[in-house]
């Protein structure tokens, strides 16, 4: 007896206040220090002199992952707590289920009391107790409208232009007003970051090399700057998180604009973001400052867009990603053993383990990066000779690859716009052979399903070729900004990582011609923002 006197006396009342960031603009009235100073009146007013407070600044009512909340919930789960005081039920929560739940379930079957002062309602006298579910829905309906006007907000606020996520990514910082300013100390990170990726280095690599750098983290950055970040790890100041590196390198805003809308909450009671569709983004154009040119973005893009495959050894080839099959358009994979020199090296079909069954057929390292060097080269040395007939060539080129692609694509269009007036016919037909009974309804009905499905498929496919002409028609070639990085470099004489993917969009290789007792073989290079260059009638050719 005396135990069960002793553990009964030595529980605390729990004096709960919550205050969220929509509440601040109630005024003091729900402050912290408020609520902390009712409650105490209460304790002392009713002889309650041994009381632990429980608080949680700046948390919304609708969630009850709270830490203040779920200390005290441990506590009473501990069998330390006798009774719960709040000002009002919106302080304890505005979801009236999970409140119900634990104010009409949880609290009573553990013999915890429950007051809120200023809304009357005690767990012990029932009586009172009437009006306070209806009084849950309220303040859950409470949190609901103010959940509806601040999206309202938000939404003009980022089809206005305005920037509505809340952190500045690194290599910016967020002014008062919102807009974003260049943080010069970062700066030349994020460029770094992206020239890594365009020489052909995926986040995990880049993630390698500035920890080898000793380059601090985003995390690291901001502790040394505020003294205070959740992100940083004193054991790991250098280490940047592969998804990190990933992220920025596909965030448009290093490129000066700003996109709204990429994700949104499902429900104002859950903070899980979910992704939006491309289609629901809405982007502004020259928002902020740029760090990165649209050139260094658009070949890092298509550099992330590349399956890089490493070999057995672990390391990335040269052309990985860039090498494809001009008879099944498959890639070409680097084939490399561990004693193999790199004179033996070689990128290989992969339409030869696939369901193409391309014939199986090769080209070596170390010939695929000669005759790469060797047509960069002369492109190159062409521009600087005569940079006005260069870009007479490109148009020339273009246009005729364009036409031809144009040709292709409107007797494609019209063939599939002649089928879908005979799938007109064909299900008028056969509508009226169901009628006169020459088919059962059954037949009837699964034949034309198969007809209007075709017709509907042929119908997307012809409204996708009516765009592509379109865009064909309107299209312009971007010799600009290929000439700008022929102007950054002198002659190579050798093909690094970087002048590769800054220059080259891909590499078609042909299968060998042995017709002259030679194995003879064609490559075809496409370069970034023109395509390919035909500089004579002559193939580049090698024997290998």
């Amino acid at each position: 007896m005396a135990a069960l006197i002793k553990s009964i006396v030595e529980k605390w009342v729990a004096l709960y206040v919550r205050l969220s960031r929509d509440d601040e603009n109630e005024g003091d009235s729900n402050s912290i220090a408020h609520q902390i100073e009712i409650l105490t009146r209460y304790a002392k007013e009713h002889g309650i002199t041994n009381y632990k407070i429980y608080k949680d600044d700046g948390y919304s009512g609708t969630n009850f992952k709270r830490p203040g909340f779920q200390e005290m919930l441990a506590d009473i789960e501990a069998g330390l707590v006798s009774m719960v005081i709040v000002k009002d039920m919106s302080r304890f929560g505005r979801n009236y289920l999970e409140v119900g739940l634990y104010t009409e379930i949880r609290f009573p079957e553990m013999g915890v009391r429950f007051v809120a002062v200023n809304d009357g309602v005690d767990s012990d006298n029932q009586s009172d107790n009437d009006f306070t579910p209806f009084r849950n829905i309220m303040n859950e309906w409470y949190a609901k409208d103010t959940s509806k006007k601040l999206r309202a907000v938000l939404r003009n606020k980022g089809l206005s232009g305005k920037r509505i996520a809340v952190r500045a990514p690194y290599g910016y910082i967020r002014c008062a007003d919102g807009s974003l300013i260049i943080d010069e100390e970062a700066k030349p990170i994020v460029q770094l970051i992206f020239q890594l990726c365009i020489e052909g280095n995926g986040a995990r690599k880049i993630s390698r090399i500035l920890q080898e750098r000793k380059i601090p983290s985003p995390a690291t950055l901001e502790f040394q700057r505020t003294g205070h970040t959740k992100r940083y790890h004193p054991d790991t100041p250098y280490y940047w998180p592969t998804g990190t590196i990933a992220c920025m390198l596909k965030q448009d805003t290093y490129i000066g604009q700003t996109t709204n809308f990429k994700t949104f909450k499902p429900s104002y009671k859950s903070k899980r973001m979910i992704k939006n569709p491309p289609e629901k983004w809405v982007t502004f154009e020259n928002t902020h400052p740029a760090i990165i040119d649209r050139e260094t973005w658009d070949m890092a893009q298509k550099e992330l867009s590349q399956r890089h495959r490493p070999t057995r050894t672990g390391e990335m080839g040269l052309f990985s990603g860039l090498v494809f099959c001009a008879d099944c358009g498959a890639r070409l994979h680097l084939r490399r053993s561990a004693g193999w020199t790199y004179e033996q090296e070689c990128y290989t079909c992969s339409g030869t383990q696939s369901r193409i069954k391309c014939t199986a057929h090769y080209i070596r390292s170390v010939v695929l990066e000669q005759l790469v060097l060797q047509n960069l080269q002369r492109v190159m040395a062409y521009v600087k000779d005569d940079e006005d007939e260069f870009v007479r060539l490109v148009m020339r080129n273009k246009l005729n690859a364009r036409m031809a692609e144009q040709e292709q694509a409107k007797r494609q269009l019209e063939k599939q716009e002649r089928r879908i007036l005979e799938l007109d016919s064909i299900i008028q037909r056969l509508y009226e052979d169901h009628v006169i009974g020459k088919l059962t309804a059954e037949r009837f009905v699964k034949m034309s399903a198969g007809y209007e499905q075709e017709q509907a498929d042929l119908k997307n496919s012809v409204k996708e070729l009516r765009e592509l002409v379109s865009t064909m028609e309107t299209e312009e070639v971007n010799i600009q900004s290929f000439l700008k990085i022929v102007k950054k470099y002198t002659e190579p004489t050798e093909l690094t990582p970087l002048l590769l993917h800054e220059f080259v969009e891909k590499i078609v290789v042909h299968a060998p011609d042995r017709s002259s007792g030679q194995r003879v073989q064609q490559i075809d290079v496409h370069y970034n923002f023109i395509g390919e260059i035909d500089l004579s009638p002559e193939y580049i050719k090698t024997n290998t």
